[in-house]
């Protein structure tokens, strides 16, 4: 059940050899780097090397599906097979960039290879599969509540030969990182539509672009998730050309339609990994400290902390895999049932793993010794971001209520 195909078992094997020999290794030196740059936002040349590495062993964007495989040199991976290499990238927090399969930039990357003109594709896609440059996506806005993607009130006004933006944007990944080139932006272009969904345009917008200012990097539970980070920016009479704009003028809500779906499923899979990885170092740690006499291992509480996170992990992974195998099959759209029973369940199963293995290390799992501090904090910003748990049971309960009472 949900066997891999050999082609993404023998990626798997690769990666499994890839982490044992550069990344594990290597976790010490790139948070050395990372805190003594004068640039928290800067390119940690450690980073550049792993990436080499990478491209050279044949890791690299093995997020694309066979419906793009064109845009890479191994033909794709269905959701199913790409489950357990995006797991095992989620062990280690940083990892995925090595392999271009980071957030936000594959989502973005898909937006380009969905929807994306030739030149679009050329100017920006291009760059972003080579990993030469960065993006982000620039939704979520501080002054309305964004689960609700018709709330959006970032002007994107149609002025012939350009279009004008104006407004607020903030917890936009990637935006502060030094290699970050392109924004997809997106905006209300037509309040007055009848139908909410077709007021919202996105538009790309070159970081440089007179008017866009970086006004601060925001934290999430005190971490700044350098070097890519989550930033507010200001747009203030940010000119762009008309040709910049993504499928059309009122296609917006479509496009952040189909780019969560994917990406949602890309968090919960890291996340298993976190999780997983935190577990196996409770059981470590369970064995390796003695309280009262006796090691923790023997301890009836910890023992029931232990098969509780070892159970509710299976559980997630059969519904992450489940739910992949519904998208290979049908489709994101058809899928949505799974996909927000995972997003609103996963995040929040994994968090609660990790904060009792945390528990079990006693004070020093809230440091930086170890990886379970910050891979809670990925759990629980998870829960906000793709929408929130509420956004998700709120739509689910309405579709289960209509398929089994109407």
């Amino acid at each position: 059940m949900f066997q891999p195909t050999p082609k993404a078992q023998q990626l798997l094997d690769q990666l499994n050899v890839f982490f044992d020999e550069h990344i594990y290794p290597n976790e010490a030196e790139y948070a050395h780097q990372l805190h003594n740059a004068s640039n928290r936002f800067a390119v940690i040349p450690l980073m550049d090397e792993l990436k080499a590495k990478a491209k050279a062993a044949g890791l690299w964007n093995l997020f694309i599906t066979p419906h793009h495989a064109q845009f890479c040199d191994f033909g794709g991976l269905s959701n199913v097979d790409y489950a357990p290499i995006a797991e095992l990238m989620g062990r280690v927090l940083w990892s995925p960039e090595v392999f271009n399969c980071n957030a936000p930039d594959t989502g973005n990357m898909e937006v380009l290879m969905n929807f994306g003109n030739a030149e679009q594709q050329q100017r920006w896609l291009q760059p972003l599969l080579d990993g030469e440059i960065r993006s982000s996506y620039a939704m979520t806005e501080p002054q309305v509540a964004s689960s609700d993607a018709t709330n959006i009130e970032l002007s994107i006004i149609n002025h012939g030969d350009h279009w004008l933006l104006n407004g607020r944007k903030w917890f936009i990944t990637g935006a502060m990182n030094e290699r970050t080139q392109i924004f997809i932006v997106m905006g209300k272009s037509d309040p007055n539509n009848p139908s909410r969904h077709l007021q919202q345009t996105q538009v790309l917008v070159p970081k440089e672009t007179p008017g866009l200012q970086l006004v601060r990097p925001l934290t999430t539970l005190g971490y700044d998730d350098a070097p890519i980070g989550h930033a507010e920016l200001i747009f203030e009479n940010v000119q762009v050309p008309i040709e910049n704009v993504l499928l059309g003028e009122g296609r917006g809500f479509e496009i952040a339609q189909s780019r969560l779906g994917p990406g949602r499923m890309h968090h919960c899979m890291r996340l298993i990994g976190a999780g997983q990885r935190a577990l196996e170092l409770a059981c470590r740690r369970a064995t390796e400290r003695t309280t009262f006499g006796r090691p923790l291992s023997k301890h009836q509480s910890v023992r029931e902390e232990i098969a509780k996170s070892f159970a509710e992990l299976e559980m997630a992974r059969l519904l992450v895999l489940k739910t992949c195998a519904r998208m290979d099959e049908v489709g994101a759209q058809e899928s949505k049932d799974l996909i927000a029973a995972t997003k609103s369940s996963v995040p929040l199963m994994v968090q609660t793993i990790i904060d009792r293995c945390m528990q079990i290390h006693g004070a020093g799992g809230l440091t930086e010794d170890y990886c379970m501090a910050e891979a809670f904090n990925y759990a629980r910003w998870c829960r906000q971001a793709d929408g929130p748990d509420q956004v998700h049971q709120m739509a689910l309960g309405k579709q289960i209520i209509e398929r089994f009472a109407g």
